[in-house]
């Protein structure tokens, strides 16, 4: 699914000093173990979190807070530049402005999921991005009702993983319809992604997770019945 990018004056502006100040940093030495680690899912620059982080606030200092249409312009060309920092900013980027997007950014959040995929980006874009879409507009379920049965397994661990921090707001019956449907997955990003939300809704509800895992033992793998239960003692 195509996308296009928004015009944005802002865009213009953090973009470029994006790409100014994070180049000036790049440790090439660095940017190579890097990527080996990321199994080469995307070249890097070299930077760590916190030199990234802190090099980040210079490039935002001083600019305005975003509307949607910024902050799809400015993930959308992160997402087209080849260095995987970049995208990390954009992950970032969106997290603290989420709340100022409506249910419109979710094909936005699609492409993103789905575009160079890999658990860095994919993790934190269900969790904080999708999840806080959904949170703010309950009929976006439908779309990761969907999501849960695609063939592509990043859009499967992003509708498992969009509940993580609903707590008590989670919808319990789609959480455990989608374990279900994907108890017997072979791919183990998808079965990792099943014991994960089992384990974090445990903390809010630790007798369902447990009647689930019992109910459904047989069909889950290993992994998702050890991850499910690693911090209630079933």
């Amino acid at each position: 699914m195509d996308v296009t990018v928004p015009r944005s004056a802002l865009a213009d502006t953090v973009v470029t000093r994006l790409t100014t100040t994070y180049a000036e940093a790049a440790d090439p030495a660095r940017a190579a173990d890097m990527r080996a680690y990321m199994k080469d899912v995307a070249p890097f620059l070299g930077l760590t979190s916190p030199v990234r982080r802190e090099l980040a606030r210079t490039v935002l200092a001083g600019t305005p807070r975003p509307d949607e249409a910024d902050c799809a312009a400015v993930a959308l060309r992160c997402w087209r530049l080849p260095e995987r920092e970049y995208q990390y900013f954009a992950v970032d980027y969106l997290r603290r402005h989420i709340r100022r997007c409506s249910s419109g950014f979710l094909p936005v959040a699609r492409h993103l999921v789905t575009t160079v995929p890999w658990w860095d980006t994919v993790d934190a874009l269900a969790a904080h991005v999708v999840g806080g879409l959904v949170a703010a507009d309950p009929k976006l379920r439908a779309d990761t009702d969907a999501w849960s049965a695609d063939d592509d397994r990043w859009l499967v661990r992003t509708a498992l993983l969009h509940q993580l921090r609903h707590k008590d707001a989670t919808d319990a019956d789609r959480l455990f319809a989608y374990c279900a449907r994907q108890a017997g997955h072979p791919d183990f990003f998808v079965r990792k992604a099943v014991g994960w939300c089992l384990r974090e809704y445990a903390k809010t509800a630790p007798d369902a997770v447990c009647d689930f895992v019992d109910r459904h033992r047989d069909a889950l793998s290993p992994l998702s019945v050890r991850e499910a239960l690693r911090n209630i003692g079933a």
